[in-house]
């Protein structure tokens, strides 16, 4: 079976996945092609895919927690439009089979890399809606999301992990952590920051990558406030 049959195959199957057959499927194929393929690929896809995520999480905290103030809401919502977790909803509808990728992307694992399968997954949704309505991009967001909406911890803290981890370590009278980025390869939306975060003399480094240094820094601050919790549970 040639390359271009399994691709066909692979965007097949992902429709049946998603419950929706493209009556354009030039748009399937353009929202799962990467720039390293062609010139018409998914980042313009991308940009309104992004807007229609946010606003149905949006939208979907807001009926399912109709209690919770804003500044509890916008915590949750960034925990679920991550990266990460675009990244493994995006593995479970094997997307990374169907992706168009140009050969240096396909032999570094381009088809399993976290920021180009949120991205993909992010032009898809907006493929719908230009193929069928915003109505139907919205159903197959809520299909694909109601599952860990219901899963969130409404208690856990609103501020982000740097801060709790700032918090944590200035209520002890310790250092603060010292931030480091070890490596930045690629440009835009193949940027990729490897980062560290020293505990000092704690004794503790944790790292992470991540499409941004900001995330890569949430990552890091994440592994770390997890490492003290452990490493001191009564402080």
């Amino acid at each position: 079976m040639s390359l271009n049959q399994q691709h066909i195959n692979a965007r097949r199957r992902l429709q049946n996945q998603l419950n929706h057959r493209f009556s354009n499927p030039d748009l399937l194929k353009q929202a799962l092609t990467h720039r390293s393929h062609s010139p018409q690929n998914y980042e313009r896809l991308e940009f309104i895919g992004d807007s229609i995520l946010d606003y149905v999480i949006a939208k979907m905290l807001y009926e399912t927690f109709p209690k919770l103030p804003e500044g509890r809401l916008s915590p949750l919502r960034a925990q679920l439009v991550k990266e990460s977790t675009l990244a493994e909803i995006a593995r479970q509808l094997n997307i990374g089979d169907a992706l168009l990728l140009g050969v240096g992307e396909l032999k570094s694992g381009g088809h399993d890399r976290a920021s180009i399968l949120a991205d993909a997954l992010e032009a898809i949704f907006a493929a719908i809606s230009l193929d069928a309505d915003f109505m139907t991009a919205e159903k197959i967001i809520r299909q694909l999301f109601s599952e860990k909406i219901n899963q969130l911890d409404t208690n856990t803290s609103a501020k982000d992990p740097k801060t709790q981890l700032q918090e944590w370590l200035q209520a002890q009278k310790w250092a603060l952590p010292k931030y480091r980025i070890e490596q930045q390869t690629g440009e835009g939306n193949d940027a990729r920051f490897d980062v560290s975060c020293d505990l000092g003399e704690l004794g503790y480094i944790s790292h992470a990558t991540a499409s941004s240094r900001r995330a890569a820094e949430q990552e890091c601050a994440q592994q770390a406030l997890q490492w003290l919790k452990n490493r001191f549970p009564n402080k």
